[in-house]
């Protein structure tokens, strides 16, 4: 399934590449919500990162904030603790049922103008309300990876 995931990132990837008639330069693929067999305590064990992606030692990984807020491109510092993971994102701080609730269309659509973002697809419940704070978040997360950049979001592509 990890495969199949990268395979289809890879295609998102290029065809926004293509469709803004740009040519990528570097590529970095980050894995979450996925079970991987690994070895921990000498053990041969599945790992299902629900929430996480892989911070091996000097492993390099993408934590998104939301659609308007910054991402950070981390190094992974390996910490067995964690099981050689951290957060994959924010965090939501509102389910997806409770944004669909309380968002209109048009509260995103405001908010993605203030920030100078354009929405090719994304849904709802994926407004940038419904999720914490990333700075907070990457905050809590210094034992687990070091980041080495920081970026904010233009373009978003998400699920239809």
């Amino acid at each position: 399934m990890g495969e199949y995931a990268r395979a289809n990132h890879q295609l998102i990837h290029d065809g926004i590449a293509r469709h803004l008639g740009a040519e990528r330069i570097w590529h970095l693929e980050n894995h979450h919500n996925f079970a991987w067999k690994e070895f921990h305590d000498g053990q041969e064990v599945i790992v299902h990162r629900k929430g996480a992606t892989p911070a091996t030692t000097d492993s390099l990984g993408i934590i998104p904030g939301s659609m308007t807020a910054p991402g950070y491109v981390v190094q992974g510092l390996g910490n067995a603790e964690s099981l050689h993971s951290a957060s994959h994102g924010a965090g939501r701080k509102m389910s997806r049922k409770a944004a669909l609730k309380r968002f209109s269309r048009n509260d995103l659509k405001e908010v993605l103008r203030k920030n100078h973002v354009t929405l090719i697809s994304g849904g709802l419940d994926e407004v940038p309300m419904a999720y914490k704070n990333i700075d907070t978040m990457m905050n809590e997360q210094k034992s687990l990876v070091h980041p080495i950049a920081r970026f904010q979001p233009t373009i978003v592509k998400m699920a239809p």
